[in-house]
């Protein structure tokens, strides 16, 4: 396979390409060792031109990486890759500008040999206009016009394409290996156009100047020509000349010429030596094609990969254009933030502090209510039987011992009933009170059980606390009752340490967290708070209902 070198041109038989290289740069690191790897590792070499693309900021490297990629595409037998590659590279050189002509007039010469590769030989003759409209280069001139000549010859146009090589042989040396190159081509062409014409003194002649000066890609060319020349007058000597391309073409490693000697060999060889070139001829084929398909794939996995990580440069370009901009701002704002933050600390703990104070206010008005109410009702009610009672002790001396009794432990009974009022729930049984209303709830389709309600547990839980649990409980039975549709409630209270927990399991509906919020549940909160505790719900829809209250016993 063709190799690109470190400046030089590259000649084969069907076109020819200049390599080029920029002066070098201290920015331009990864383009330069992409180039080294150029003509070792050309996989190697397209990632790292596959980087450049990506992330140099210049558009120069860019325009000549995708150039030197076209090239490896192009070697891979990639031409409709290549195509795009060289695309992409004019879109980062400027027409206008002519320190990018010779980079110009590279795609363009390149896009003339792909164009050629893809029997496109009109398209090709158009770039090679445009190669020779951006140079001066004379080396590039006279490959480009060479290249040019060659699609003339493809397209059967031999006057155009003679006319072409007399031009360019005019101005070449007469033993310059472009010289023989064109010579040779002149010469086929020629011999092209007539049959008539005695072609062999010029091809044997560029021949020997290929040799003479070693150059084995032009003694492959020779070669092809002198076999295709004497293919149908002088079998043998076609067959001499193809088993000396042959032979060129294994030494250079070039499959696709190997390939055309081997159908030079098949067509002039004798028919038992036919069957073995022609199964070397299928094999080499085949393995030239899975190769191209392989490399084929290769770029265009490199190539997604190189406009992924471009969309991602751009993206952090945009970032980091914006990036001082960004961090102003974000400073400012965290300033305002914290700011706000600690206004709003600040109203917060002021209206905690104020709410606090203000519900301990409304427990005092609420206290100091409950005894004006009691000492009303202890004035209205048992300070005047008490002094009714002592009248008569006082005036009526016959009084017995059973009508004393009757009278005091009537007023017994009520103050006893004054004093539930004052302090509800402080009764000694008080267990059998939850019981009492938890049991409530019970009925056909609904099975209420309670665990652990002892009387040892209340005894020990302060009485206002008392107060508040009996609505909690009250409040989730209620719940239940209106939304769960379970058949099965379990209440479980337990002592752990220094704590109460109250269980409530049901095997309803369940609820979501907005439905809690909607049925009342997280009302009990306030009483919760009252109380030191806590309360969590765990439920999903369709699979019950688990609440859990904790509470500090004393």
């Amino acid at each position: 396979m063709k190799k690109l070198l470190f400046f030089l041109y590259l000649l084969s038989f069907f076109s020819c390409r200049q390599a080029l290289k920029p002066a070098p740069k201290e920015d331009w690191g990864t383009y330069k060792k992409a180039y080294s790897l150029l003509s070792q590792q050309t996989d190697s070499a397209f990632y790292y031109f596959n980087k450049v693309t990506s992330n140099s900021k210049d558009s120069l490297p860019i325009a000549l990486a995708y150039n030197n990629m076209a090239m490896i595409q192009s070697d891979a037998g990639d031409y409709y890759g290549a195509q795009e590659s060289l695309t992409q590279s004019l879109k980062f050189l400027n027409e206008n500008n002519p320190k990018h002509y010779p980079y110009l007039a590279s795609d363009y010469n390149e896009l003339g040999m792909n164009s050629s590769n893809l029997k496109n030989y009109e398209a090709a003759i158009g770039y090679y206009n445009k190669t020779l409209h951006f140079t001066n280069d004379s080396n590039l001139i006279a490959l480009a016009l060479n290249n040019q000549a060659i699609a003339f010859q493809e397209t059967k146009n031999y006057r155009r394409a003679i006319a072409l090589y007399t031009t360019i042989i005019r101005q070449s040396g007469n033993d310059s290996v472009a010289y023989a190159r064109v010579l040779t081509n002149l010469a086929f062409t020629r011999w092209l156009q007539s049959t008539a014409f005695n072609a062999k003194t010029d091809l044997l002649k560029a021949l020997r100047i290929r040799l003479e000066k070693n150059d084995q890609w032009g003694q492959n060319s020779s070669y092809a020509h002198l076999s295709d020349y004497y293919d149908r007058s002088h079998p043998d000597s076609a067959l001499f000349y193809a088993r000396a391309m042959y032979a060129v073409a294994r030494q250079l490693n070039s499959p696709d010429d190997q390939v055309q000697a081997l159908e030079k060999l098949i067509r002039n060889s004798p028919v038992a030596q036919t069957k073995n070139y022609f199964a070397r001829y299928r094999a080499l084929n085949d393995s030239i094609q899975t190769a191209r398909n392989s490399a084929k794939n290769q770029f265009a996995l490199i190539r997604y990969n190189v406009e992924k990580n471009k969309a991602e440069n751009l993206k952090l370009q945009k970032d980091n254009s914006e990036k001082q901009y960004q961090i102003a701002r974000q400073t400012i704002r965290f300033y305002i933030t914290i700011s706000v933050f600690i206004i709003l600390g600040i109203v917060a703990i002021r209206w905690y502090r104020n709410k606090k104070h203000r519900q301990e206010h409304e427990k005092k008005e609420a206290i100091l209510e409950t005894q004006r109410k009691a000492s009303k009702k202890v004035h209205d009610t048992l300070a005047n039987d008490i002094y009714s009672i002592m009248k008569k002790v006082q005036h009526v001396p016959e009084l017995n011992q059973d009508w004393l009794i009757d009278d005091i432990d009537d007023v017994y009974q009520r103050a006893r009933d004054i004093s539930h009022e004052m302090i509800p729930g402080s009764d000694i049984d008080f267990h059998k009170t939850i019981s009492g209303l938890l049991q409530s709830f019970g009925s056909e389709n609904t099975k209420v059980v309670i665990v652990g309600n002892s009387a040892e547990i209340w005894q020990k839980i302060n009485t206002v606390y008392k107060f508040e649990l009996k609505y909690i409980l009250q409040e989730l039975m209620v719940n239940m009752e209106k939304h769960s549709r379970a058949n099965n409630v379990v209440i479980k209270f337990e002592e752990r340490g220094d704590l109460c927990l109250i269980t409530y399991f049901d095997n309803g509906i369940g609820l979501s967290d907005g439905h809690a919020r909607q049925n009342g549940l997280i009302n009990t909160g306030n009483r919760i708070n009252s109380i030191k505790g806590t309360i969590t719900f765990e439920s999903s829809a369709g699979s019950g209902l688990e609440i859990k209250i904790t509470f500090p016993i004393a």
